[in-house]
């Protein structure tokens, strides 16, 4: 389970930088526009990305920014969105690398935001929920990229892409 997700946190990182460069290259009233998704606009969803993550890795290691929102805009613009992702891709990469099997199996607990609970889960299905959430929204920003710039403005992120580019997971 640790390889497994050790890939993740390694596409996470590649698929993030992928979806940011594809970000740039959009003029700043395509990356703004409101394109009816979860969170609105491709900026909004590359926020709420960072902050979820920043969520999850403070549930799991106790450390890191309080968010208390999932729609808050941590940074307007797009070059300070981009390093604070760059630095929360490094963190979870790091803090995955740690992890045992003990960890993972070990169980965790936290409390919700948008519905006050608390609750107590193992770490491992945990986490996989951490790496599907990100896939989803990132999902979502690749529509709102190829809708505003066209087909050939997002990239792909296909996990068997990464895979093949980096030799992880094909063994």
């Amino acid at each position: 389970m640790q390889s497994h997700f050790r890939m993740f946190a390694r596409y996470n990182a590649w698929a993030n930088k992928r979806l940011y460069a594809a970000a740039a290259a959009l003029p700043d009233a395509d990356y703004r526009f409101d394109g009816a998704a979860f969170f609105g606009s491709l900026h909004a969803t590359l926020n709420h990305l960072l902050v979820a993550d920043r969520v999850w890795m403070r549930r799991f290691t106790g450390e890191g920014p309080l968010q208390t929102r999932l729609d808050e805009i941590l940074f307007d613009d797009l070059a300070s969105l981009r390093d604070a992702r760059e630095a929360e891709d490094r963190r979870i990469s790091s803090y995955i690398d740690g992890l045992t099997a003990e960890q993972l199996g070990a169980t965790f607990s936290y409390r919700t935001i948008t519905s006050p609970a608390d609750v107590t889960q193992k770490l491992g299905p945990a986490l996989a929920h951490f790496f599907n959430h990100q896939t989803h929204h990132r999902g979502l920003a690749h529509a709102l990229l190829t809708a505003r710039g066209g087909r050939d403005a997002a990239p792909s992120l296909d996990l068997v892409l990464f895979q093949r580019e980096t030799g992880i997971g094909l063994s």
